[in-house]
């Protein structure tokens, strides 16, 4: 019948013999009455309707009741059986004492056991009671003894055999159990139901030592096999529990233990049984570590504690002497902790550990462990005999003029190393090193990680004594001393490199014709020190925060304080004519060459009358051979990446020219790869970043391919002192709204031809048709000579769509796009030629950059508008002067790039003012491309002639060609 949750009830656990399998339990829930007493009313229960008596039961019994479910006959046969059988069939035939399958009998009983020794411990504190042959569950109810019993062995030597028995007593009772129908409810360990009640023992005990008994007095052991037997069994008996010896003795000693850490090479080859069961797996590059405890005489390993003493067995003559002893257990486990904290973590008594991970751990920990008296050993077995004392090293710096002076020295033991002898291994990340005696000392991890830099960047001094490391290298040396690795010695003065903040003021040079901002100072004072020193540097800030003029503050200073030799500034083709303007502008007391052209003079003592060369990278790359004899007091690159690439041409042809100082300037020096920096800082400071390879293996591959964020930080902690790059939002308080530059950009050879020849045929005809018809009536020819020249200016490819090259206004463009992008700034760009945009937005396309498109046949103008301003993976906005020159608020903007100057300066200001309107938090930088030796530069020139008529009058083409005189169309077309 079905039980009522309505009303009290208990969960009883009753325990009935199986034909098969022996002892199995099953649940049952009975019904209480009104006095709590168990009724007749019961019902059984499994893990299918347990949740309908959850409230009553706790964790425990859902556990007990899924464990007792997975040893019922019909889970059994399932799990053992692929066929569909009954249980008669099934137990019949497996069971069968002739034909049965004893393996898989021995499965079954593994199984059942296995369970039962998870059902016993839980079943303290419920109720458990033996089933009556008529199946009622509550026949007769057993008491679970809550105190251990235990076990003593009696083991009986005479002269012709040894008699041995076990004794069980529960709180000092003798329980007599033998011939008393005591049954084993488990016997791994053993559970015990003797006369109603439930034992457990303690220490635990195999039921397998005490199922003999349960029918006989005591076993008799020939003496013909007796010595084995006491080795083998009656130790093992000692070991665990209590003996009571006769005929033999038995010895209790105590020692203080002493823990011993053994090494031993790995073994190539290992049991997989072994393994799995959590044995130490070890390779040909391991080596195993195992901890055992010295008591006395006697090493025993360390196991998992369940033993609390050890034996070993002596024989004098006929005598049995049995050496037991006392295992020190809290100082064993005390000891298993330390290493534990220690990051050694046991796993029964041993550890298998990469060799140089063994052999670091011994090192960082030589000295506690020898305060805490352990003896660290070899195997004697062992092919190689390793080091296994303590090694220091000690090493001291000194600054000398131009470099530091390293000396080391690395002690093992009693020998002292010079370091140097380490150098080659630490390199090649070799760990053993052969010392005088023949053993092996293995190289801490820690020294590879603290000194391979070291190694890579420094010297051997000629006299093989000792390193030099050159100056540049000081933030190695500063992290040397601060993380005490190192005695150094350094100035003060060269300790403040690494804190830009800290570097004094220089003065400005007298002869600076222009002011410095706050952070332009700061970066002159930067150079200054750089140059105080003779390090080579990187000045990396924004386009448009004045690198050209921080420069030349430079060079200034070096001219007014007796500099002899020229400098040469190295860039591309395009920027020569805008750097001979800023010379002329800043420093026009500096005596300026543009070294250049198909007529240059190819003589190198031309340079000592001038302060400064300027050339371009294609002439380095082609008069190396002339130059690279001349010893200059600067070599400065702008736009360095050009030479990212050390396998370049230009790159070996700059590596071989000569100087006292070296700097580059560049707003993007890592444009694809971080190889694109150590070829950079390489030429500012030769071995900076070490050689090629080590540069490669150390810093590229692990950040570029496996995002390794600590080599990216010591990358940046290296190049750091020797880089200054400032954003345009870190100096945003210093600069005006607004900042206005004049970009000239020199025509390709192949544009200048074409423009030639157009400027040729239209000067000759409209020179005729002033003449002929007079200036007023030749506006439309004058108009259409001075465009066709502008677009020339721009592109050839806009009047010849069959023109093949490209033209130096588009390159340079490009370029800038480049830089600014690469910033992580937004441009506009307008023109007044949809057909210049439409050139400009293929390279974009081809190039991969994305951008938004405005002329005056875009339909959603609005759209294209908030593509822009709202998505940050759309940098460019390609605009139409005449589309995008009104209404329009582009205020996420802060580069504005001018094309092609329009006749009225007020109209591109309207242009500019699209980004430069309120909501706009940042300066805006405007650019205005001007093709040199054009007519463009010819209408900036008039722009300013005629400022005030056009700020008032001229809006249009067709009002500013009406402004001009026969003298300005002359000078246009000149």
């Amino acid at each position: 019948m079905k039980v009522a949750t309505s009303q009290p009830f208990c969960l009883i656990y009753s325990l009935y013999q199986h034909e098969y399998l022996g002892y199995l339990w099953e649940p049952f829930i009975v019904q209480l009455n009104d006095r709590n007493e168990l009724t007749l009313l019961h019902q059984s229960i499994s893990s299918k309707n347990i949740d309908e008596f959850a409230e009553r039961l706790d964790e425990a019994d859902f556990e007990l009741v899924r464990l007792i479910d997975a040893i019922q006959q019909e889970v059994v046969i399932k799990r053992f059986s692929s066929k569909k059988t009954t249980p008669t069939d099934f137990f019949l035939k497996v069971f069968d004492k002739h034909k049965g399958d004893k393996n898989l009998q021995d499965s079954i009983c593994h199984y059942i056991e296995h369970h039962r020794a998870r059902i016993c411990p839980l079943l303290p504190g419920k109720r458990v009671f033996v089933m009556g042959n008529d199946g009622n569950p509550i026949r007769e109810e057993v008491e679970i003894l809550a105190e251990p019993a235990s076990v003593r062995f009696h083991v009986m030597r005479n002269a012709d055999n040894t008699h041995y028995y076990p004794t069980i007593r529960h709180q000092g009772v003798k329980v007599e159990f033998q011939h008393r129908d005591a049954i084993l409810l488990g016997e791994d360990p053993a559970w015990l139901l003797l006369d109603s009640k439930l034992y457990h023992f303690k220490p635990a005990v195999d039921g397998k030592k005490l199922k003999p008994f349960f029918h006989k007095k005591f076993i008799v052991i020939p003496k013909s096999i007796e010595e084995d037997y006491y080795r083998k069994f009656v130790s093992s008996l000692i070991t665990l529990f209590d003996v009571y010896a006769k005929g033999f003795e038995i010895r209790s000693e105590v020692f203080r233990p002493t823990p011993l850490l053994n090494l031993s090479e790995a073994v190539s080859s290992v049991d997989s049984v072994a393994a799995a069961n959590g044995a130490a797996v070890a390779t040909d590059n391991d080596v195993t570590l195992t901890l055992s405890f010295q008591y006395g005489d006697y090493s025993f390993r360390l196991d998992n504690f369940s033993h609390t003493s050890n034996v070993s067995m002596e024989t004098q003559g006929n005598e049995y002497i049995f050496h037991k002893i006392k295992r020190d257990i809290l100082k064993e486990k005390e000891t298993v902790r330390m290493l534990r904290e220690r990051n050694l973590h046991l796993k029964n008594g041993q550890v298998v550990l990469p060799k140089s991970e063994a052999f670091t751990w011994i090192q960082d920990h030589y000295e506690p462990l020898k305060e805490q008296g352990f003896v660290i050993s070899q195997n004697p077995a062992d092919h190689k005999r390793y080091f296994l004392g303590y090694s220091s090293l000690q090493l001291s710096i000194n600054e000398n003029r131009d470099w530091f002076d390293i000396f080391a020295v690395v002690r093992f033991g009693e020998f002292e190393i010079p370091f140097l002898q380490l150098k080659q291994l630490i390199l090649d990340k070799k760990r053993e090193f052969s010392l005088p005696n023949g053993e092996i000392a293995v190289i801490p991890d820690s020294w590879f990680t603290q000194y391979s830099e070291l190694f890579a960047f420094a010297n051997d001094h000629e006299d093989q004594t000792h390193l030099i490391l050159q100056k540049h290298h000081i933030s190695l040396v500063q992290e040397l001393q601060e993380e005490s690795l190192a005695d150094t010695i350094i100035n003060r003065k060269l300790e403040k490199l690494r804190d830009f903040e800290e570097i004094e003021e220089y003065p400005t040079p007298a002869g600076l014709n222009g002011t410095l901002r706050p952070y332009q100072k700061a970066g002159y004072d930067w150079l200054r020190f750089l140059n105080q020193y003779q390090f080579g540097g990187c000045l990396a800030d924004d386009m448009g925060l004045g690198k050209t003029l921080q420069t030349l503050s430079l060079l200034q200073s070096q001219h007014e304080n007796g500099a002899r030799e020229a400098t040469l500034i190295v860039m591309p083709t395009s920027l020569l004519y805008n750097w001979q303007l800023e010379v002329q502008k800043f420093t026009p007391q500096l005596r300026v060459l543009v070294y250049t052209g198909t007529y240059r003079e190819k003589n190198t003592e031309l340079f000592n009358q001038y302060d400064i060369i300027l050339t371009s990278y294609g002439i380095v790359r082609i008069d190396v051979d002339l130059l690279k004899h001349y010893h200059f007091h600067y070599i400065i690159l702008d736009e360095s990446q050009a030479i990212k690439n050390p396998g370049s041409n230009i790159s070996k042809a700059l590596s071989q020219l000569q100087s006292r100082h070296r700097l580059i300037l560049s707003g993007t020096p890592l444009e694809n790869s971080t190889m694109d920096l150590w070829s950079q800082m390489n030429f500012v400071n030769p071995g900076l970043l070490g050689s090629q390879s080590f540069f490669r293996n150390e810093f590229q591959i692990p950040i570029e391919k496996k995002g390794d964020d600590k080599k990216r930080q010591r990358l940046y902690s290296i190049i750091k002192p020797f880089m200054l790059r400032r954003h345009k939002s870190q100096v945003a308080t210093e600069l005006p709204e607004k900042v206005e530059s004049i970009q000239y950009c020199e025509m390709t050879e192949e544009q200048e031809k074409a423009y030639e020849e157009a400027k040729s045929y239209y000067r000759n005809m409209i020179l005729q048709h002033i003449e002929e018809e007079g200036i007023a009536k030749s506006q439309m020819v004058v108009l259409q000579g001075l465009t066709r020249l502008r677009q020339l200016a721009n592109h050839p490819r806009m009047i010849d769509g069959e023109y093949e090259f490209s033209s130096g206004k588009l390159e340079e463009v490009l370029a800038k796009i480049e830089t600014v992008v690469g910033e992580k700034h937004k441009i506009l760009i307008f023109s007044q030629f949809v057909k210049h945009l439409d050139i400009i937005r293929t390279e974009l396309e081809e190039r991969g950059f994305s951008y938004a498109y405005l002329d005056g046949n875009t339909q959603d103008r609005q759209g294209q508008v908030e593509l822009f301003q709202n998505n940050e993976e759309i940098p460019i906005f390609l605009i139409s002067l005449k589309a995008g020159g009104l209404g329009l608020n582009l205020t996420a903007a802060d580069y504005v790039f001018i094309l092609d100057p329009w006749w009225n300066p007020a109209i591109e200001a309207q242009a500019v003012d699209r980004a430069h309107r309120i909501g706009q938090d940042k300066t805006v930088f405007t650019y205005k491309f001007i093709s040199q030796n054009t007519v463009e530069e010819k209408i900036l020139a008039l722009q300013h002639s005629k400022q005030r008529l056009a700020s008032e009058l001229i809006t249009t083409e067709d009002t500013f060609v009406k402004s001009l005189s026969r003298e300005d169309v002359l000078t246009l077309l000149a």
